[in-house]
């Protein structure tokens, strides 16, 4: 708990702190700057007042010791900013500076310390031939001591020149020697000021040389920043520094106190250095100074002498189409593009959206992380909307926004400027035969994280069209890995981010090519067509940081040889390795919404039509699941259940996913009531079936669980009986759901049969701990979460029977997904299989790199189809038995 200081204490006049102290009256110093009242503390509160000073920063402070001696530090020497703090912290009740080490305040006293001053300084020259010294006085040591926080800055003009030429007291020095002479710890908090979001330029502006740089504002700009943009202007708090423990952790045994002075102070100048580039990012340079270091680099030298030699090409033809490729990846980050996108999507999701749902303490946590090292954020992809509003919440969270990996198919002009404008570089979706062009954007990569630039990549290669994360695209992320392997950074910091929505815009677009339709290219003409969405709201955005992934304390913590130790074998593997890694935790952040819990309780039902009260008690089934992991749920459902189940059924309702048979004026068959039956539209199975999996992730342990017990046809049985139908189940799924490569499948099956006995599906044996039973009701809701699987049995069948039907290479690969959506509509028809969303694209390509994996290429293989077609269809049995 931080010190409060009564204002009693705080006010002591000079004379009554002398005689407390020891003094003589004759101390009266420049460096003690009372709490300041009257009409100039008025003026200085109203000056300051629009400084924000959030909550966070506050929360730094709370945690300083009770018996700390504290002392603020400021990077450069600055009477307004040391003014500032002693203005905001004490009208916030915090501890205002009021001691300030190698400042002199004189006309800003009171009078009457204004005179009391001057006749000490005068009486001690007179008597001493020199002025006053607070340093070897006593005077601050005494002042810090008696509970007064200090205040230093680090840099100040020929701040060199007066302490190792004219020897003039070092504060840092000064403060050193004291911890040595005491046990209470001495705090170091830095802090900063930032007057503007934009990033330091390499090349200073006009305004630049004359009002001061955005870093070290001249009194003018800082002025103009507070008159004319007040909100732009925050300070913030790093982590304090305890001088007890920096000076344990350095090396080189018993401490040489000027040789410390020196380390503490480039320690606190690089705390507060990484601290303002986590914020405004690091310093910008102009594309043409990032492109001559690009292709003037010894490696893309080498790299194109070699290309150019073995295409038998003269070099400088090989120089330009490397500077060309450069041009069509590189950004052009402009801040004024994106405080103009700032406005354009804060306009966007007023508009369709009602609100965004952000875990800012996580936000805050990462933004601490990226202190270390450079943020690799990776989102998942649902939606064009998701960079934008990633973006957008950085920027108004006082973080850089990120360089952005977007496809090239969105360079089309005007957004594509735009976009570039915004921090965005285009890549090609595949580098198959373009040598150089690889090499060129590894390099380009490479430059942005040695530059220290945050990035943002989606994992997922495109967005995805079945409400579900996709499987890993491992290219940009061995890129990436490839050029901290290579030493471009101290760490890499790895940010999964889920971004989710009560309702996506794109649903019509998704359905319709899942269904088989050609997707339409991103144009001007998609935008202006797009316009009707604005007619439309979307319900809630959802924005979930997950917990950084530090490189380095990932090899730490799991023993693991370092990146550039490893074989070609072991990176491609920790390669692999990570990216489900990634893809796990974007799981675990993932936000549960009503729409996707009623989705799944309608299409799991197993029938055409169903009750409203049984569809209620399924969807309480999955609730009371849910409530047995740290799962988050949406805020409607935290605060009202009931309310957002009955929304969703009415907009279900509204948009024909669902019909209901009430009569008008049927008040006993009323759409509320439990009696009312609902129809489920055959035709918008599929939209639901969207949003289902946009849950599915957290009920597939579940789902394995029940499938493996149904397996066993029987109602009593051994939990060891189980792992062996997870693990195959698990197998069979393994490029459909991403698997926790930090977790057993025995920890999910007994985490499910926990949940499973704790709602009474089953019931423990009271005499053999190892066996279980299935309740009376248990059976029912075990194929409530097996059900989760059933349209992907049917997917892969589908892919099967096509498999069967035609020898390999018989279809051409850009053909075969058009043939296996061609065969799954005529079996749907025929009634072959039940489901309509079981005729998806995604689940058929999954499920063609399942079964190339075990060999099965075409109708040569027909033991193994036969067999693998056995296999799906004795699970579906038990399902539907």
């Amino acid at each position: 708990m931080i010190r409060f200081f009564s204002r009693k204490n705080r006010s002591r006049d000079d004379s009554e702190m002398s005689c407390q102290s020891g003094y003589s009256s004759r101390h009266h110093y420049r460096c003690y700057l009372p709490v300041k009242k009257g009409v100039s503390g008025l003026v200085l509160r109203l000056l300051f007042s629009g400084i924000r000073v959030g909550p966070e920063q506050k929360a730094v402070l709370e945690r300083i010791p009770e018996d700390a001696v504290l002392v603020y530090v400021t990077q450069y020497k600055s009477d307004f900013e040391f003014l500032f703090f002693h203005t905001r912290y004490a009208g916030e009740g915090l501890p205002a500076p009021e001691i300030g080490l190698d400042y002199k305040f004189f006309f800003l006293q009171p009078l009457g310390r204004i005179l009391r001053i001057s006749r000490a300084n005068l009486r001690h020259l007179f008597r001493h031939f020199r002025m006053q010294d607070p340093y070897e006085s006593g005077y601050i040591r005494q002042e810090l001591l008696g509970g007064r926080a200090g205040f230093l800055s680090l840099v100040e003009e020929r701040g060199f020149y007066r302490r190792f030429v004219k020897k003039n007291p070092d504060p840092l020095r000064y403060l050193i020697d004291m911890q040595g002479t005491m046990a209470r710890p001495v705090i170091l908090l830095p802090q900063l000021i930032c007057y503007s979001k934009a990033p330091d330029r390499a090349t200073p502006t006009l305004a630049d040389m004359i009002f001061g740089s955005r870093r070290k504002p001249g009194s003018l700009r800082r002025i103009f920043a507070l008159v004319k943009k007040p909100e732009s202007v925050f300070m913030e708090v790093s982590e304090p520094v305890n001088i007890q423990e920096f000076l344990r952790g350095r090396e080189g045994g018993e401490p040489d106190a000027d040789r410390a002075a020196m380390e503490l102070r480039q320690f606190l100048l690089d705390r507060l250095n990484r601290h303002q580039q986590s914020i405004l990012g690091p310093v910008l340079k102009s594309h043409e100074e990032i492109k001559e270091s690009i292709l003037t680099n010894p490696r893309i030298l080498e790299a194109m002498s070699k290309y150019a030699d073995g295409r038998n090409l003269p070099l400088h033809k090989v120089n330009r189409e490397a500077d060309g490729y450069l041009d069509e990846i590189a950004a052009r980050f402009n801040i004024n593009v994106i405080r103009c996108m700032s406005v354009i999507v804060r306009w966007l999701t007023n508009t369709m959206f009602e609100g965004i749902s952000l875990n800012t303490g996580a936000m805050n946590e990462i933004k601490s992380m990226s202190r270390r090292g450079p943020l690799v954020l990776v989102p998942c992809h649902k939606s064009h909307i998701d960079y934008l509003v990633l973006s957008y919440v950085m920027f108004h969270n006082d973080m850089p926004c990120p360089y952005i990996a977007a496809g090239r198919n969105l360079s089309f002009w005007p957004l594509g400027p735009m976009f570039r404008g915004a921090g965005a570089f285009f890549i090609r979706r595949t580098f198959r035969g373009a040598v150089l062009y690889s090499r060129v954007f590894a390099e380009y990569i490479r430059k942005l994280m040695s530059e220290g630039f945050n990035i943002e990549f989606f994992i997922e290669g495109g967005r995805s069209r079945t409400g579900k994360l996709l499987q890993p695209k491992l290219g940009l992320l061995s890129i990436l890995l490839t050029a901290f392997r290579e030493g471009a950074g101290d760490d890499l910091i790895f940010v999964p981010v889920f971004v989710g929505y009560d309702r996506v815009p794109e649903e019509g677009a998704y359905l319709r090519e899942l269904e088989g339709g050609k997707k339409r290219p991103e144009s001007l003409t998609g935008v202006l067509r797009a316009r009707k969405l604005l007619k439309k709201r979307y319900g809630r955005i959802y924005i979930r940081f997950s917990e950084g992934i530090s490189i380095q304390d990932l090899f730490r913590e799991e023993g693991k040889k370092p990146l550039a130790e490893m074989n070609t074998k072991e990176f491609h593997a920790f390669v692999r390795e990570m990216g489900h890694r990634l893809l796990c935790a974007i799981d675990a952040a993932t936000v549960i919404t009503p729409h996707a819990v009623t989705a799944a309780a309608i299409l799991n039902s197993g029938s055409r039509r169903i009750r409203r009260d049984r569809l209620m008690e399924s969807v309480d089934t999955y609730m009371r699941y849910l409530s047995n992991f740290p799962v988050q749920l949406a805020d409607t459902l935290a605060v009202n259940p009931d309310a957002a189940f009955d929304y969703v059924l009415k907009t279900y309702e509204r948009r024909r996913f669902i019909e209901s048979d009430a009569a008008p004026g049927d008040a006993e068959c009323s759409a509320d009531s439990g009696a009312a039956e609902y129809t489920i539209s055959s035709s918008r199975r599929p939209a639901l079936g969207y949003y289902m999996n946009n849950c599915i992730k957290v009920f597939v342990p579940a789902a394995f669980t029940a499938m493996a017990i149904l397996e066993l046809k029987t109602f009593r049985f051994y939990q060891d009986d189980l792992p062996g139908g997870y693990a195959r189940l698990k197998e069979f799924f393994r490029f459909e759901f991403s698997y926790d490569v930090d977790t057993s499948p025995s920890y999910f099956i007994q985490k499910n049969l926990d949940a499973f006995m704790a709602d009474g599906i089953l019931t423990p044996d009271p005499d053999q701990p190892d066996v279980c039973q299935v309740t009376a009701s248990g059976l029912r809701r075990l194929k409530l979460f097996a059900s989760f699987l059933e349209s992907f049995f049917e997917s892969y069948l589908i892919t099967l029977t096509f498999l069967g039907r035609y020898p390999r290479n018989f279809v051409d690969a850009r053909d075969r997904l058009k043939k296996v959506q061609s065969m799954g509509n005529r079996m749907l028809s025929k009634g072959d299989i039940r489901y309509p969303e079981a005729v998806s694209r995604i689940n058929f390509r999954n499920g063609l790199d399942y079964f190339q994996s075990q060999g099965i290429r075409g109708r040569e293989d027909e033991d193994a189809i036969r067999r693998e077609t056995a296999r799906i269809r004795l699970w579906l049995e038990h399902l539907r038995a």
